[in-house]
């Protein structure tokens, strides 16, 4: 038997040298090539039988290598190597109708055998296309010699010579040596519809039945005869293609796909029938565990507890997981920053960012927004997806909530974190009272009073606002019980802007109170809720202090009320928020101020309207100040 030419593709020289001379040895002329551009030129040139190719190539991979060329030539055979056991390469390589899949390190048994199969099946689809094209030579033939006979012999010569034709044929239809090479059933049958001629690998599985009827193999015809391939190609004289179920020797039924191919005598009637089967037991097999796995990791995707979703290098997501879409909202097709973030760009510590350039996982740690509109803290992690050439296609961004761990931990260590924090602001307090002190002993030492009024007035701000800091830090510290009283909405809220009226006009920012009528009264702790308040109205005096001399600072408290509940809003001409700062608003030591700030004041202000069963909602644009409305209800009906 003479050797196949081979044409050997590796990016490894050492593994294209031994397979050389393994193949050479073997009686094989083998070229090789380091990559598949390469290997494709040189197919081009020299259109090989046989081709062995790595998958993992630098450049264009193994796979795409293939499907080029199958393109060029489909009956060239190709046997697939890869370093990796990939069901997933696997399959795509015999989609594109691969001979043979063998993984690394080599078996040199089963590499010997993979290559003799592929060997095989070349020289068996040229002996099989050899003998097509001399079966048209011979019909080509035999119908000029039809047309030659009708001019010059009679019509008894013609059938005597078309009769001995048909003999000879069927008579070389009989030797199946051509057949016996081929990896499926194949059979022939004559017009009475029984089997007289099979190849071995029909007779090792399906068993002897040369003699027996056309359809005897098959073991869903519910109606017999009239459901056989057979059958119908010999009524309707023409090919067809089906699938059936066949029971094999040890009585397992496998399915097959059928075709049938007439072949018909002088007189236009189907005189024997060719018959190919081709088992489809290892493709259902393959398609059974593909969707088994898909069902499976569609199941770990949709039930793990994250908000799972996998975006493109534009950070555009392409697809998420149940949670995700319930938690954060159906965000395909949207970018990930835009539509999770609220930014108009990626975020600066963006894990995807890093994972896309050095292919490691990363993390961070924010605070999101889910589409309930509640604040969640978010552990981000980001991990690479790669193609079966191993080039970054795609990332995972896997989002874990987080909030209750942080209030636990918040509740551990955020007692020292907070003193640090708030430990500038009290020493400059303290300092500005220190001064104040001074001010105030001198003008009574030289008995100027309009310097003990500065004073005075300075030391009772600056008492003021170290109350106001170790009252929110004992709040943060232990919640208290809240000691409910009935109170009258006018009254308490004239209260509170009469005691943020002076810092206001300090500040140059004007500061107006806006009463509805028939406010009524609602039950609250006094004490506790007007700090909250206090803390909102204090913000906002502070956004308008960047305001232009021309727009000067203006905040309105307004006071409205339904049969249920008290709306206190606040409304300033500031500097506004973008979308980000306002998902981190009421987050822990989260200040916009920058070091002016501690970070607890809005935080301990939620916490207060939360104890006492209400909510506070924001609306807040760049450059067009913001608004906060504390929503209280007037009867708290479980008190907590």
């Amino acid at each position: 038997m003479s050797h196949l030419p081979i044409l050997l593709v590796d990016d490894e020289e050492g593994i294209r040298t031994v397979l050389s001379i393994t193949l050479e040895d073997a009686g094989h002329k083998v070229d090789t090539a380091a990559n598949a551009s390469d290997a494709l030129e040189m197919f081009r040139a020299r259109r090989y039988p046989l081709v062995v190719t790595d998958i993992r190539m630098p450049g264009m991979s193994g796979v795409e290598l293939l499907r080029e060329i199958k393109r060029i030539d489909p009956k060239t055979e190709v046997i697939m190597i890869s370093g990796h056991a990939d069901i997933d390469v696997a399959i795509q390589s015999l989609k594109h109708d691969a001979s043979d899949f063998i993984t690394k390190p080599i078996n040199m048994d089963v590499f010997t055998f993979a290559l003799q199969r592929a060997e095989e099946r070349s020289t068996m689809r040229r002996q099989l296309e050899e003998y097509t094209s001399n079966l048209e030579a011979l019909v080509e033939k035999k119908s000029a010699q039809l047309v030659e006979v009708e001019r010059r012999m009679a019509a008894s010569q013609l059938f005597e010579g078309l009769t001995a034709s048909l003999d000879a044929f069927a008579a070389n239809l009989d030797n199946m040596s051509m057949f016996n090479q081929m990896p499926m059933f194949v059979s022939i049958h004559n017009r009475n519809r029984e089997v007289v001629a099979i190849n071995d690998h029909y007779r090792q599985r399906l068993g002897d039945l040369v003699g027996e009827k056309s359809w005897s193999m098959y073991d869903d015809l519910r109606q017999g005869e009239q459901e056989c391939p057979v059958a119908r190609t010999i009524a309707d004289k023409a090919a067809r293609r089906a699938e059936h179920v066949v029971r094999c020797v040890n009585g397992n039924l496998h399915s097959v796909a059928v075709d049938t191919v007439p072949i018909t005598a002088s007189d236009d009637e189907v005189e024997l029938v060719l018959e190919f089967m081709v088992d489809l037991r290892e493709a259902e097999q393959l398609r059974d565990e593909l969707r088994t796995t898909q069902h499976k990791y569609q199941q770990l995707f949709d039930q793990t507890p994250c908000f799972i979703s996998v975006q493109n290098r534009g950070f555009t997501i392409l697809s998420s997981n149940a949670r995700h879409k319930d938690g954060l909202g159906d965000l395909e097709g949207g970018l990930c920053y835009e539509r999770i973030m609220h930014r108009a760009s990626p975020c600066r510590d963006c894990p995807l960012i890093k994972t896309f350039e050095d292919g490691e996982m990363h993390q961070m740690e924010t605070v999101i927004t889910n589409r309930k509109g509640e604040q969640i803290n978010a552990l981000i992690w980001s991990a690479p997806i790669r193609d079966t050439s191993g080039e970054i296609t795609e990332a995972i961004e896997m989002i874990t909530d987080i909030t209750q761990i942080r209030k636990l931990q918040d509740r551990l260590t955020s007692l020292g974190l907070l003193l640090g924090s708030t430990a500038h602001g009290i020493k400059g307090l303290l300092t500005g009272i220190d001064g104040a002190i001074y001010r105030l002993g001198a003008g009574l030492e030289k008995q100027n009073f309009a310097r003990v009024e500065d004073g005075f007035n300075d030391l009772q701000h600056l008492t003021g606002r170290v109350k106001q800091t170790v009252l929110d830090i004992l709040y943060y510290a232990k919640k208290r019980e809240l000691n409910w009283k009935s109170i009258d909405v006018a009254t308490f809220a004239l209260n509170t802007y009469t005691s943020m009226s002076a810092k206001a006009e300090a500040r140059g920012v004007l500061l107006e109170l806006d009463l509805a009528a028939n406010l009524g009264s609602f039950k609250a702790d006094a004490s506790i809720l007007v700090s909250a308040l206090g803390n909102i109205l204090e913000n906002a005096i502070d956004a308008c202090n960047g305001n232009e001399p021309d727009a000067p600072g203006n905040v309105l408290f307004k006071i409205t009320c339904d049969a249920s509940q008290i709306a206190f809003q606040i409304t300033d001409n500031g500097a506004g928020m973008d979308h980000e700062t306002r998902d981190k608003l009421f987050t822990l030591f989260f200040s916009s101020k920058g070091i002016a700030g501690t970070g607890i004041g809005l935080f301990v202000a939620n916490e207060i309207v939360q104890q006492h069963g209400g909510n506070i909602t924001v609306e807040s644009e760049q450059g067009h100040g913001s608004t906060f409305i504390v929503y209280i209800p007037r009867e708290l009906s479980v008190q907590v």
